[in-house]
């Protein structure tokens, strides 16, 4: 790897640093999974190959349980998967994720070795696997796990010790990376990146990391490309300096990111954002009004309430009775927008949530008045090229295009487009279609400028002669976290 090196980092470990100067959007390097799979959940819904969300997937003929895109797919995964099919035939029913994500890493280390290309910068074997630091809980789970692994693991295949199960499966919960769909914002999976598992965490980190679900629908094979993550610099990088990411998401306080670092990822971080608490005062600040705040008093009351709305917004959710969500969202809105300020994080919750809910009930205006909100928000607190923001931005200037708010749309669709060409770069799909989006609402706009009744009037014909279609239903949650645990 010519831009990237391991090299030692006091009270870390391991680290990687840049060997050459690099810039905003620049690939430090691309790594393909040593090996990957479909969530329990998402195992209907998703290619088991490229892992895309599909409408109609072809079922694996043999084991009843894979399923692809189409035929190139499933040739595609053959190597990978025929193990698995014999396994889980034999087996009569199917482990869950982590079982089988361990199993295929044991299959391709007992035929290729730890160290499978000349670009793999660490063995398996070297990675942290951090048993010794779990609660008795995750304990007791990976004593499950291993059990079931040993049932499950044929026995005309190379057996392993308990140990080497052991060494793998928490392998796989500290440092299995969660897998997108290819609209990047659902996590469909978790696979294993060895060089990805040696760049350290910061809360505002230089780097990102970005899945590109690779591209399996050309007829000629030779223009297929591999399902693959990409470590892309967020900007200027130093000859020398350290590679880091984000575990965590950003908006959080410190202290809650701390422990969530702790229980995750079992070390304490000592980032210049956590020691200093910088834009805490942000996350938790009151509302000023002509140069008099809120009182604290006003603040922790307002806070208490919001805590209990979002955990009834998220009961309402999971149900999927969305009504019920936006009318909690409604009220809780009132009482926030009186005392807290639009870079309080429990507001921030409830925007995000009430625009998304909303667009998906198809009311626009509405759901644009509060995505404005939530990415003016989002401005002030995240890094100005946070993939996040960018997806945020991306979602409100959509809604504000659907609502009829052409010029604003227009102008949220640019800045999104400006950020994920850092954060995923000029050929990954997502960029693509905002692209797309963004030479189709400059053509609007001009219409607009010219002359404002006629594009209204366009745009109603449009309207009436198209039948209404819903948005992607709402999921309970995003993508928080960079490695997913169980």
């Amino acid at each position: 790897m010519e831009n990237v090196e391991v090299f030692d980092v006091p009270g870390k470990g391991r680290g990687l640093r840049a060997t050459k100067e690099v810039w905003a959007g620049d690939v430090l390097f691309a790594e393909p999974s040593f090996a990957a799979v479909v969530f329990d959940s998402m195992a209907e819904q998703v290619c088991h190959n490229c892992f895309r969300r599909q409408p109609k997937l072809h079922r694996c003929g043999q084991c009843k349980f894979a399923q692809y895109c189409n035929r190139t797919c499933q040739r595609a995964a053959w190597e990978e998967h025929k193990l698995e099919c014999a396994a889980v035939k034999a087996f009569g029913k199917v482990p869950n994720e982590n079982i089988r994500l361990a199993a295929r890493i044991l299959w391709r280390l007992d035929k290729e070795g730890g160290v499978v290309s000349d670009t793999q910068l660490t063995s398996l074997d070297d990675l942290e696997n951090h048993v010794s630091d779990m609660t008795e809980e995750d304990l007791k789970d990976l004593k499950i796990d291993i059990h079931n692994f040993l049932d499950y693991w044929p026995h005309n295949s190379r057996q392993h010790k308990v140990e080497e199960i052991s060494h793998i499966l928490g392998v796989i919960n500290c440092n299995g990376f969660s897998m997108s769909d290819q609209r990047g914002l659902n996590a469909v999976g978790v696979g294993l990146f060895p060089n990805l598992c040696l760049v350290n965490h910061d809360c505002w980190p230089n780097c990102t990391v970005i899945l590109n679900n690779g591209n399996q629908t050309a007829v000629n094979t030779l223009f297929h490309t591999q399902r693959r993550i990409e470590l892309r610099a967020l900007g200027k990088i130093s000859v020398g300096e350290e590679l880091m990411v984000a575990y965590v998401d950003f908006l959080n306080v410190s202290s809650e990111r701390k422990r969530l670092l702790k229980q995750q990822y079992f070390f304490d971080c000592t980032c210049k954002h956590c020691t200093e608490h910088i834009k805490d005062d942000l996350m938790l600040a009151g509302k000023e009004v002509d140069g008099k705040k809120a009182s604290e008093e006003e603040v922790k009351e307002v806070m208490e309430y919001s805590l209990k709305m979002l955990e009834k917004i998220d009961k309402a959710r999971t149900e999927g009775n969305y009504h019920e969500v936006v009318k909690i969202c409604r009220e809780c809105l009132e009482k926030q927008e009186q005392v807290l300020a639009d870079t309080h994080i429990y507001m921030l919750r409830v925007l995000s949530t009430a625009s998304e809910v909303l667009a998906y009930l198809q009311f626009m205006e509405e759901a644009a008045t509060y995505a404005r909100k939530m990415v003016e928000g989002y401005m002030k607190l995240y890094h100005p090229n946070n993939a996040a923001l960018g997806m945020g931005t991306m979602r409100a200037g959509v809604t504000h295009w659907q609502a009829g708010l052409i010029e604003v749309g227009h102008s949220m669709i640019c800045k999104a487009y400006a950020i994920l060409m850092v954060t995923h770069g000029p050929t990954h799909p997502i960029t693509k279609d905002l692209e797309a989006m963004r030479t189709q609402t400059e053509m609007e706009l001009r219409l607009f400028q010219q002359n404002e009744y006629v594009y209204h009037s366009m745009r109603e014909a449009a309207l009436k002669n198209q039948p209404m279609s819903l948005r992607a239903e709402p999921v309970v949650e995003g993508i928080k976290n960079l490695f997913r645990r169980k």
